[in-house]
Formats: structure tokens, C-alpha cells, sequence
């Protein structure tokens, strides 16, 4: 039995058109978002340190700033590491009492894994997740551009859902 709402199709009805609720693009918009984007949202402000500064000075600086990381350049903004929450943390375990006064460059990530802004954001989640980091500066032409979190990744994302499942509502109801 059809449910009641069923209408079937009669004379005046249009049989050559047909409407599309869903096309690959919109399946997969999400995959094809990037880091250039999710930047337009947060903003490009990066809190940077030098590698002689203090642990205390960056301790201050997350405190204050209420984030989990800092990257470190040079005098000319180059990119020399980072370091987090995480990193500090550790070397607290290992010199209890000691690591306040010890400088940037004894603990920071030298190696630093970056994006670009036209990098797909489905690409770096996976990147970072893989890696077991949450913060991921974004270089362009060798400029420092912004620094994402996989949390900034995973907020952006809960926005375009929400979205989406707004857009269907919309689409359902009328």
C-alpha cells in the first residue's frame, strides 16, 4: 500500500524534467573545502616565539592567549619550529622543577609538518590525525599564513554539517 502522501504522476505533470535533490558536487563539497578557507573564518593572527625565549615566557603566552601552541621563527619570521602544551609538558615530567628557565629551541619540534591554504582540509585532518598533532602551521611561498587546529578542523566541519542539514530541511519542507 502507498503511503498517503503518494500522489502518482498524472497528464499535466512534466515527464522530461527532472529535479535533482543531490549532485556529486554538493555529496562532496566537504571534501573539496581547504585550509584557505577555514582561514577566512578564524583569521591568519599567529603567536610566534624565538628559539632563545624561556619556557616561561611561552607558558605566559599560551595562558594568556588561551591556546595550546606556539611557533617559533627566526628575526625574520621564518619558520624554525614549534612548540605546545604537549612538549612542555613532557619535559616537565623528565626536570621536574627545571624546565621553566630552559630555552625554546631545547624543546621544540624542529621537524614541523605544514600546509598550504589550497591543501584540502579532509587531507590535513588526516595528516594530523596520523601524526598524533593538533596544530599545523600554514605556509605559502615559505611565509608563515596562519597556524589550524585540529579543533578549528573539526568546528569548520560541524558548521558545514549543520548547514547542510539546514539546507535539506529547507529543501524537505518547502
Amino acid at each position: 500500500m502507498a503511503p498517503s502522501s503518494y500522489q502518482p504522476p498524472t497528464r499535466g505533470d512534466k515527464g522530461g524534467s527532472a529535479t535533482r535533490s543531490q549532485t556529486a558536487e554538493s555529496n562532496l563539497s566537504h571534501t573539496q573545502t581547504t585550509v584557505a578557507k577555514l582561514l577566512e573564518g578564524k583569521g591568519d593572527a599567529v603567536f610566534s616565539v624565538r628559539p632563545n625565549d624561556t619556557i616561561h615566557s611561552v607558558v605566559d603566552i599560551l595562558r594568556d592567549k588561551h591556546i595550546g601552541a606556539v611557533v617559533v621563527t627566526d628575526q625574520n619570521g621564518t619558520l624554525q619550529g614549534i612548540l605546545s602544551e604537549r612538549d612542555i609538558v613532557r619535559r616537565m615530567a623528565d626536570t621536574p622543577g627545571q624546565t621553566l628557565p630552559q630555552a625554546v629551541e631545547d624543546l621544540m619540534t624542529r621537524e614541523v609538518q605544514s600546509c598550504a591554504p589550497e591543501d584540502r582540509l579532509m587531507d590535513v585532518l588526516k595528516t594530523m590525525t596520523e601524526g598524533r598533532f593538533r596544530h599545523m602551521p600554514v605556509l605559502s611561498d615559505g611565509h608563515l599564513r596562519g597556524v589550524i587546529t585540529i579543533g578549528d578542523v573539526v568546528h569548520f566541519r560541524l558548521k558545514e554539517l549543520e548547514y547542510e542539514a539546514l539546507r535539506m530541511k529547507q529543501m524537505i519542507v518547502g
